[in-house]
């Protein structure tokens, strides 16, 4: 520890390192007031993270009020927001999805019956687009905690773990992550993890293990420096509100409903009859109490209805993970490892690119797919390199879906949550731009949920892509895996429904291929899960993917052969960068006449790809042809046809490339003595001729009698007697073709560029 006084205090700064990799902490210089703030840095990204509790409680409350927020300021990478206010709103989907990771890791943390009101907020002040900043976040969010006056289970830490060449690597840069087929977020306490999310392609259940045992490797040196930091310079910790358990009216609830509870359990496994039952149950022991209340003459006594709820709660959370655990039986009536059934469908849905339906027990999600131009990618405005996305997965979840109703307000953090997470199980099989060119943007509807809709929506997702045609490398499949844990007792269930996830210890979602697995994400309400626990889950998980990859592929068992006749039709040529200018054209004049010739959709890369798409693939293909000619070169030997623009005493100009043309002398007009040029050809005649040479300047040499002969373009040129670059031989126009406007040169020659240069202009 190195300690320094300042006019801001006195600041301590602690070093430590994760792999390779040296962080920084550092506390006391900033933010006196919160209850505890630190930054921590790796490189040149520097992560600040405040906590702070509330000394109160907030009335009605029957439940933890964490928040955590990271927010995302572009100056952190010296950008100015490109918004109309010029300053941030709303969090980015990133910002979302990275405080999302840091709360998941917190929360389980806390005190069970802590009422207080606990806030954590996250800014990077400082982003090097080397080192990434949800992991930091991690450590700055737990150091913040553990050095505060808040109570906590912690410390906690976090690690990436990358693969690059069949390695893995440690925290490894934005730039390493491009080679990398593995993107594994880990975090946990010294003793167990209890966060996983990944990324991968078709990474092994046996790699992921060594992978997750790495990065739980890797954090513990953070988590011994906040063990020594709360030592040296933590506050002490403060007492916290918690929610009073009434034991004697638990003991009452518990005597009035356990056997009832349990026999619903025993004899009912129909979710909807179950519920009407328990709900009645509850309702009829809701009413004896308020009947009671009414000959209570004192407020202290009167007993609080809330509580009754909780107490009955309770009696479920107790009868239904008994049931697991002692009898082997889930409140369905399956085992450990049985799916529900499966059901799925494709091409339900009129006029769209692509549907797909995917049912499993009680959870339906409908997915559709719309293919778009390249314009259409996202944009992406955050302090990471990422500039755009071509493809995108969102997903729904209206209140319906449960039986319930509620306000709709647009995409919640859960939503987006479980979009980026299908998102990512499907994005290493996306094809990539040169294969497929085409956005492609999936919207999955969870009609029904009772279990693992977000997994739900991956099974949908792949139906809806191979509906659409879009030649995805392999399909993807997505199951959630549950645990329930009492002592040495343990249930590792898969496909979990509603009931088993709300009363269960864990919700390990797990999606891929045949091959392997592409997507992971694990939340826990307990400390952590060790190695067993995830090898089991992960065995389990791939025996109830594959299952779903059959039925898949009895579906539809590849994708269609031809895209929706609503599509767009796309294809995409490579030109010569340089040539960029001449098809946009003078502010974009060129590019425009061909879009409103044709009605299609033009986008140009920097790299000199040109995509083109339309309705009409015969519009396109003509569009396509149009582009070729604005970039073909004249080629020496070929044949053209090509139309006569401009006569001269000495010959014709014939353009036989859009904007391009070239001289015909008169000695080359025809396989006999031309007296008149007009005698021969006239003003828009289309006549056939070979490119005989081009010289190093562009101009071209044109021959009909070439055409006429059968001559090679090295015959037609050894009975070419003019001098090289020469005009006619009748004391005409020496000025030759040039660049007709002014863009080429003028002096002589045969030829050149009509169009002229055009610099680019967007």
């Amino acid at each position: 520890m190195q300690s320094d006084s300042s006019s801001m205090g006195t600041v301590h700064r602690y070093t430590t390192r994760i792999g390779n990799d040296e962080i920084t902490i550092e506390a006391g210089r900033l933010a006196e007031q919160a209850g505890g703030a630190v930054t921590v840095q790796l490189g040149q990204t520097l992560v600040f993270a405040t906590a702070t509790m509330s000394k109160g409680v907030r009335e009605g409350i029957d439940f933890f009020p964490l928040s955590v927020d990271y927010e995302e300021k572009l100056y952190a990478a010296g950008r100015i927001p490109g918004s109309y206010f010029r300053r941030e709103g709303r969090p980015t989907e990133q910002a979302i999805l990275t405080s999302r990771v840091i709360d998941r890791t917190l929360r389980p943390l806390f005190p069970e019956n802590m009422r207080n009101e606990v806030q954590v907020i996250l800014t990077a002040f400082s982003h090097d687009q080397e080192h990434q900043v949800d992991m930091l976040g991690i450590i700055a969010a737990s150091t913040a905690i553990m050095i505060s006056n808040i109570p906590w289970n912690g410390p906690v830490g976090g690690a990436r773990i990358g693969m690059v060449n069949g390695e893995l690597v440690i925290n490894p840069t934005i730039p390493e992550m491009e080679n990398s087929v593995l993107d594994l977020r880990v975090a946990g306490t010294a003793e167990a993890v209890n966060m996983v999310e990944c990324a991968a392609q078709e990474v092994d259940e046996e790699t992921m293990l060594r992978a997750l045992r790495l990065a739980h490797e890797a954090f513990q040196p953070a988590i011994a420096l906040q063990n020594q930091m709360r030592a040296e310079i933590g506050k002490p910790k403060s007492e916290f509100i918690a929610a009073q358990a009434n034991e004697t009216l638990m003991n009452e609830v518990f005597e009035k409903t356990r056997s009832r509870v349990r026999e619903i359990l025993a004899q009912t496994t129909d979710k909807q009859t179950r519920n009407e039952t328990i709900d009645a149950i509850r309702s009829e022991l809701l009413l004896e109490y308020a009947e009671r209340n009414k000959d209570i003459t004192d407020p202290e006594l009167l007993i609080n209805p809330n509580r009754v709820k909780s107490a009955f709660e309770e009696v479920m959370y107790q009868e239904v993970r008994r049931r697991i655990l002692d009898d082997g039986v889930r409140p369905d009536g399956r085992d450990y490892t049985t799916i529900r059934p499966l059901s799925a469908e494709v091409g339900i849905i009129p006029r769209v690119h692509g549907s797909g339906l995917f049912k499993r027990g009680q959870t339906q999600v409908l997915t559709v797919a719309t293919l778009g131009t390249p314009r259409d990618a996202q944009e992406i405005e955050t302090v990471s390199p990422e500039e755009n996305k071509r493809y995108l997965h969102h997903y729904n979840f209206p209140p319906f879906s449960t039986g319930e109703t509620s306000p709709l307000r647009g995409p919640k953090r859960r939503e987006i949550g479980h979009g980026a997470l299908a998102e990512a199980a499907l994005r290493p099989m996306i094809p990539d731009e040169e294969t497929f060119p085409y956005t492609i943007r999936l919207v999955s509807e969870v009609l029904s949920s009772n279990g693992s809709s977000s997994m739900g929506s991956v099974c949908g997702s792949t139906l809806a892509l191979l509906d659409a045609g879009v030649p995805i490398k392999h399909p993807v499949a997505g199951i959630a895996m549950g645990l329930i844990k009492d002592g040495d007792k343990v249930a590792v269930l898969t496909d979990i429904q509603g009931l088993e996830d709300h009363m269960g210890d864990m919700d390990f979602k797990v999606a891929g291929t045949q091959n392997g697995i592409t997507a992971l994400q694990m939340d826990i309400k307990i400390s952590g899960v060790g190695d067993d626990v995830m090898r089991r889950a992960l065995a389990q998980a791939r025996d109830a993917r594959l299952q779903i990859l059959e039925l898949i592929h009895s579906v539809l068992p590849a994708p269609r052969a031809n895209l929706s006749e609503y599509a767009p039709s796309m294809e995409s040529i490579k030109i010569n960068p340089e040539k960029i200018g001449a098809v946009i054209g003078p502010g974009g004049k060129n590019v425009r006449g061909i879009q409103e010739r044709t009605g299609v959709k033009i986008d140009i890369q920097d790299d000199g790809t040109v995509f083109v798409a339309g309705s009409d693939s015969a519009a396109v293909a003509q569009a396509l042809e149009m582009i070729r000619g604005m970039t073909e070169e004249a080629e020496v030997g070929r044949i053209y046809t090509g139309k006569v623009v401009r006569i001269e005493p000495y010959g014709a100009f014939v353009e036989f490339l859009p904007g391009k043309d070239g001289l015909v002398h008169i000695s080359q007009l025809s396989d006999h003595r031309v007296e008149s040029i007009e005698q021969e050809v006239s003003l828009g005649d289309e006549i056939m001729i070979m490119v005989t040479d081009v010289s190093p300047d562009g101009k071209v040499r044109l021959s009909r009698q070439a055409v006429l002969e059968g001559w090679t373009a090295e015959e037609a040129r050894s009975r070419d007697r003019r001098p090289p670059g020469g005009g006619g031989d009748r004391g005409g126009d020496r000025r030759g073709g040039g660049d007709r406007r002014g863009g080429g040169d003028r002096r002589g020659g045969f030829g050149g560029n009509r169009e002229g240069g055009g610099g680019r202009s967007d």
